[in-house]
Formats: structure tokens, sequence, C-alpha cells
């Protein structure tokens, strides 16, 4: 499979299977378009027809190094990675490596496209005692089987309103790492409004990544972003913010941002984030239900597309000033990246990543808590619903008819279930217009690595 764009001023192709990229002419980026739907004699006659000031003799070249880069397996490279879609995940069966510690099922926040329901995931509120905290990080160990690295994401509603128990948590998995031989790294998402020193001098000692929700312009963050009394909280959180960063040494963190439709042209939050002195930045199309006020709309797609293209320039714009900053979807290895087995069997949700409730529920990951349906057991008597997990199990990117014949699927490894099940009812349907948005972002996020490994 073979995907062609132009960005730019790139032409860019793509074979998907061999993870070839080539950045070709404008004559050989239109016989690959046409090599597989023609004779090579109709090829260059109609190559010929268009480009009359090129003498046939460096067409036929063309031609013929089109030839050999199918031959030598780097263009139209045959899909045979379906058999081996299934192995991956039979080889770690039953070996966990993460958890999503939901340790406050609250919130000091009422953010009104909170998937999770103000933090209440549709439930009571309720915060995770040290007890439940300390059985679902020995339940971690207990199946994590020879894997030395394990990671644990602390995460709400607000996880700082249970901060004292998040530390006592972490002195323990620092006793029991070492009698187990294992390595704990911690995450903390966080909204901002309880930071103070202390959580600073902590985040910075103990956790390895930081992600600070911040929807950028004031005047965007505090519409949606307000405490129970209405009032918008960015003045209270971005000297906070500020002051972390500041502190980590600019490293290791994320500013996490939601646009929706009320601001499909995002980049203007990203420019405010830049300007507040935040270099490691994620923006996140918001997924909510169908019809939901703040639901992007077909009328906005444009506009968002435009926004990831004019966001790749301005990052090209600040590397050649050497002002380089992070967009956590523009993350690609053109190189190396993951293995094929990763991009074919996805992100591991309900098998080797699950997501721990107050009260010691397990769920597939954080966006279906809540959905009984898909409760996998608990941190005591491990997963009792097989058939669900064997669900997620068998949910990779060959699973999903709709990703059969799209470029990108060994890119996004079929996409989000829960994006999948929210917009269709089943986890291996797709989220369409995430789908759409996806490809967008990979476009500009190759073309971005192509023109920095050029220019190197």
């Amino acid at each position: 499979m073979v995907h062609q764009y132009k960005l730019n001023g790139y032409n860019i192709v793509l074979d998907i299977c061999s993870g070839g990229v080539h950045v070709v002419d404008d004559i050989t980026y239109d016989i690959i378009e046409a090599f597989e739907k023609q004779t090579r004699d109709e090829v260059i006659t109609s190559i010929s027809s268009k480009y009359n000031e090129v003498s046939i003799d460096e067409i036929e070249e063309c031609y013929t190094q089109v030839e050999s880069l199918k031959s030598s397996g780097a263009l139209f490279t045959p899909d045979t990675f379906e058999p081996m879609a299934d192995k991956l995940k039979a080889k770690t069966a039953g070996v966990i490596k993460a958890l999503c510690l939901h340790v406050a099922h609250t919130c000091n926040l009422n953010c009104s496209y909170c998937f999770a329901s103000q933090g209440k995931y549709h439930g009571e509120r309720a915060v995770m005692s040290l007890e439940v905290g300390k059985r679902a990080l020995d339940f971690l160990v207990e199946n994590s089987g020879s894997r030395h690295n394990l990671e644990v994401d602390f995460f709400g509603g607000e996880p700082l309103m249970n901060f004292q128990m998040i530390k006592d948590l972490v002195a323990y998995a620092r006793e029991i790492e070492k009698k187990h031989n294992k390595k704990f790294r911690f995450t903390l998402t966080t909204n901002g409004v309880l930071i103070d020193d202390d959580v600073i001098d902590f985040a910075n000692r103990e956790m390895s990544n930081v992600v600070l929700s911040l929807d950028g312009r004031k005047e965007i963050h505090d519409k949606y972003r307000v405490d129970y009394a209405g009032n918008g909280s960015w003045e209270r959180i971005v000297p906070k913010f500020q002051k972390l960063v500041d502190a980590r040494g600019g490293k290791n963190y994320y500013m996490r941002g939601t646009f929706t439709h009320s601001n499909p042209d995002f980049l203007e939050d990203i420019k405010v984030m830049l300007d507040l002195g935040f270099n490691e930045l994620s923006m996140e199309p918001v997924v909510c239900a169908k019809g939901d006020k703040e639901e992007l709309t077909e009328e906005d797609f444009p506009i968002v597309c435009k926004q990831y293209e004019d966001l790749a320039s301005l990052m090209l714009k600040k590397h050649s000033e050497g002002k380089d900053f992070t967009f956590y979807h523009y993350m690609i290895d053109l190189k190396g990246g993951p293995c094929i087995y990763k991009r074919i069997s996805g992100c591991g949700s309900g098998t080797e990543y699950m997501a721990v409730t107050p009260w010691g529920d397990l769920y597939p990951c954080h966006q279906f808590v809540g959905e009984e349906k898909y409760k996998l057991g608990d941190i005591y008597k491990g997963v009792t619903n097989k058939e669900a997990q064997c669900e997620f199990a068998s949910c990779n990117v060959y699973a999903r008819p709709d990703c059969k014949d799209c470029w990108a699927k060994l890119y996004c490894s079929g996409g989000c279930a829960a994006n999948a099940y929210h917009a269709t009812g089943s986890v291996r349907g797709v989220y369409e217009y995430g789908c759409r948005l996806f490809r967008k972002r990979m476009e500009c996020a190759i073309m971005v690595a192509v023109a920095k490994a050029l220019e190197e």
C-alpha cells in the first residue's frame, strides 16, 4: 500500500508496509501514482505529454528507478502482517505493565466537556484509600511477570484532592520495588488548582512525567474549566504551572488542552502556551456525545486541518530559529518507532494496561470506567470477566474492517477503543471523524520529520 500527498513544497510518498518514506520530484511522484494502474508505455507516454520539456530518456530512467524501489521492497510492499496480529498479545497474555489509579472520583472544577462526568464517572464521589492503593500496586507486581519497569498514572477527577495518599503510596512503592526487582515510573495528571510548593517538590522528585490541563487562551479556558461557582481557573493555575515547569527544568511534562466547536482555531491556543513559556504541548480534539453543543462539526473540519498544517509550519519556523517545541501528536521516529507487533496490536488497554477505581474495580482504561459490561474484575480476585478481556485482546488493527484499506493503520494501530466504542457501540468500530483528523495529523507530522531530516 502506498500513500502520496503534497505538503509545504514536499512530494511525499509513504510505503506503508515497509515503513519507507520517499521525497520525490514531480515526475517521479506522477509515475508512482500511475505505476500500478497503467502499463510502462502508457505511463511514459502520459508523463511525456505532461512534462514535454523533459526527454523520454529521463522519464524512462525515473520509471526504472521506481521499478528498482519496488523490487528492493521499498515501494508497493505487500501486507504480510495479518498473521502476526494476535501473536504479541498471546505472548504477553496475563502480563500487566501499567495501571491508571483513579485516586479521586471527585474534582474541584466543573468542566462542561468532561468525559468523566466532573470526575464522578457517572457514579458517586469517592477517594481511594491507602489500603486499596497498596493492594493495586501489589496486584501490578504480582501480574507483571518478568517486566522490570512498571508504570502507574495518578488520575481523577483531580488526584491532588487525595495528595497525602499519593505520597504515602509512592513511599510504599519505593519499598516494594527493591524487594521484587521492579522499578515504578509515576505520572500525575492535574488541573493545577491545588499545586503548591509541596506538590512541586514531590512531583519533581517522584513523577517521571506531569500532565497539566490548560486549554490555551484565557477566554477559551475559562469558558469550560470553571469551579462550581462558575469562576474560571486560568489566572489561578497558570502561575502555578509556570513555577512547576521552571522547577522541573522544562522537562518531562505536558500541557494538555482540549479544543472544541468553540475553538477549532486551536493554533491560537498553542501560541498562547508558547508565549507563557511552555514548550511541551498537546491539544486534543474533544470526544463527546453526538449532538453535544461542543461536538466538532463538518464545518469545523477544514478549519482544524488548516490549523494542523499551520502548526507544522510554525514548528519548522521555530526549529530554524533554534526555538524548538514539542507537539505530542507530531512525535514520530521515521527511522525506528514502535515495532511492528506493537503497531498491529495497539495500546494494550484491557490486557497490558488497566484502570483501577477508588474501590479497586478493574476496567480496560480510564475511559471505560463506569461501563459495567466492561468491568474486568478487581484487584483482589483479578480479571474475572474473561469474555470482555478476550474482546480487547483480539482487538487489533486487523480486527477492524474499516481499517483494512486505511494507509494510516500501522501508525494508529487501529485507534482508540474507547473512542470507537462511544462513537459506534463497538470497540472494533472506528470513530470516523477522529480517523480523518488522525490522518491529517500524520501527514503533517511526517512532513515536519522529513523537513528536519533533509535539513540535517
